[in-house]
């Protein structure tokens, strides 16, 4: 055992992240020099619940829990040291949604997550109303939208917040935001790394006759950058985090983030001309601007890095989850049959059928909607696959046009920023559960989106890592230290990446696969209409 480590650990010379994922609560203690120490999770799940998807707070709170231990649990095992003190924390989680409390810090409806496609009225009248892209998951669209429904509980608002931010709220007592979260919630104007002040005075106005007794500023957390100190981790907040009193109080903590904006981080995507995507239950692509955008797309995000650069953003609520249901499958077959293969192994095994199928998936189909999909315009979804008699139907085509599916909406988001604004893209970093397996995903987004595709040797730490960098920024931070110096000096210098560049096969087949997608949504439209 490295008794140096033993000691840093010992020493709390650590910054610790943990990110609330979609289907993981994941934590990565960091050293001194920015790598992994340990690492520990929780699996968990969103639930539709009165056609609403949610977290409730008992699940946020014993699923943070449980990933805590499972790490303090780990770092005891490897190193021989109880965690009681470390350096730096920070938290991070699905942005968007609506998480909503009363005068006396009551949640006043059910937490209402990114995933939901409920807000399309309030949505499309923000949008004209601002002139600017407000997408259904935002925390604004949501608050519009239950007032233009009428909900009564609106009138008790006190503080409205994201599931970082609650979390951070709670450890705390600080009712902030990350730059790069809070432009989920409301528009940043990059000049000031603020609320646009115009446009919260144009929402005021729109709600002028409701005469509540709150404004929407003063609701809104305070709005914090990469780098800034966020509070530290009160005694109330040690025993949530760690029930069983070992931890210590007074952790400094740096502002709460979101997974678009640790994404970033982890991969180093934070200056213009870079960007990532991120693939896991959602797919999105993050791409930081050189210059504006000439008008507003409703299928683009504009969001902030940590550090408040313009950013535009692909999102697709569909990624993974559909793949993950067929592999659960074709394990349950080779259970029946006496087998029980590794998931990993499962996984490789069935990615890899994909790089030797035919380049456009066989004359195969496959929607991956579990739930709706703005940029198609879904509200709702149906998982979809299709084949016709002359379909070439192996393991190989069904493999790759099952990934295929999952790049398909991102890539119909990616077109307009490619070739309507002429955004240039040196390379895309991915991360996320899709690249797990080496190289697959990696080669099919290159010919999907016809860009290099990089990925990195730490990227599989994933937003938790991103989230652990930004709380050692904030603690080890020269005064004029940038945050992408830092990435670029401290963290990165040395970083292995592996780069595939665009096959002409890959992008051919997927353009052949991409036109059948865009020719079948109508069948997408009738399995809805049709399958309740």
């Amino acid at each position: 055992m490295d008794s140096n480590l033993k000691a840093m650990i010992n020493n709390g010379q650590t910054a610790l992240g943990i990110e609330f994922g979609s289907t993981r609560i994941k934590a990565v203690l960091i050293g001194e020099d920015h790598t992994p120490l340990a690492s520990g999770a929780h699996t968990w799940e969103n639930k539709l619940e009165n056609g609403i998807w949610t977290y409730s707070l008992e699940d946020i709170w014993t699923g943070l829990q449980s990933c805590y231990q499972d790490l303090a649990e780990n770092v005891l095992r490897q190193y021989d040291v109880k965690l009681t003190r470390i350096g730096a924390l920070g938290f991070s989680g699905m942005m968007h949604g609506y998480l909503v409390f009363d005068k006396d810090d009551q949640l006043l409806v059910p937490f209402r997550t990114w995933r939901n496609t409920i807000t399309g009225e309030a949505a499309e009248l923000l949008s004209k109303e601002f002139n600017f892209n407000i997408p259904q998951r935002w925390s604004i669209a949501h608050l519009y939208q239950a007032i233009l429904n009428g909900e009564a509980h609106v009138k008790d608002i006190a503080f409205m917040t994201t599931l970082a931010g609650y979390v951070h709220w709670q450890l705390t007592g600080e009712k902030v935001l990350g730059v790069g979260e809070a432009s989920g919630m409301f528009p940043i104007d990059s000049n000031l790394n603020d609320y646009n002040p115009r446009m919260l005075r144009q929402f005021e106005a729109l709600i002028a006759d409701q005469n509540y007794s709150w404004k929407l500023e003063n609701i809104l957390p305070k709005v914090l950058m990469a780098g800034d100190k966020a509070g530290s981790l009160s005694a109330k907040g040690a025993k949530l985090l760690d029930p069983t009193g070992t931890l210590q109080p007074g952790i400094p903590l740096c502002p709460p983030e979101g997974d678009a904006g640790t994404g970033m981080v982890a991969t180093n995507s934070v200056a213009p001309r870079t960007g990532n995507v991120s693939a896991g239950t959602s797919i999105f692509a993050m791409v930081v601007l050189e210059k504006e955008l000439s008008k507003v797309y409703p299928e683009l995000d504009l969001v902030t890095t940590p550090t408040g650069k313009p950013v535009a953003m692909v999102h697709c609520n569909n990624c993974s989850s559909d793949i993950d249901d067929w592999v659960k499958m074709f394990a349950e077959i080779l259970e029946n049959m006496g087998h029980k293969p590794a998931k990993n192994e499962l996984y490789s095994m069935l990615y890899n059928q994909a790089l030797s199928a035919d380049p456009d998936g066989g004359n195969l189909l496959a929607y991956n909607y579990v739930s709706g999909e703005h940029i198609t315009g879904f509200a709702e979804g149906r998982p979809l696959f299709v084949r016709n008699q002359n379909s070439n139907f192996t393991l190989a085509n069904f493999m790759r046009t099952m990934l295929f599916s999952a790049m398909g909406t991102l890539r119909i988001g990616m077109d307009i920023l490619t070739r309507n604004e002429q955004v240039r893209l040196d390379k895309l970093l991915g991360h996320g559960g899709l690249f797990k397996t080496k190289g697959v995903a990696q080669q099919l987004m290159a010919g999907a989106l016809n860009v290099p595709v990089a990925v990195m040797a730490s990227a599989g730490e994933g937003g938790a890592w991103g989230i652990a960098l930004l709380a050692a920024y904030m603690k080890n931070r020269t005064n004029d230290e940038t945050f992408e110096a830092y990435l670029d000096q401290k963290v990165f210098a040395q970083e292995n990446i592996d780069i595939i560049e665009p096959k002409a096969e890959d992008v051919e087949g997927f353009n052949r696969f991409l036109q059948r997608y865009k020719d079948g949504l109508n069948l997408e439209k009738a399995a809805i209409e049709h399958f309740k």
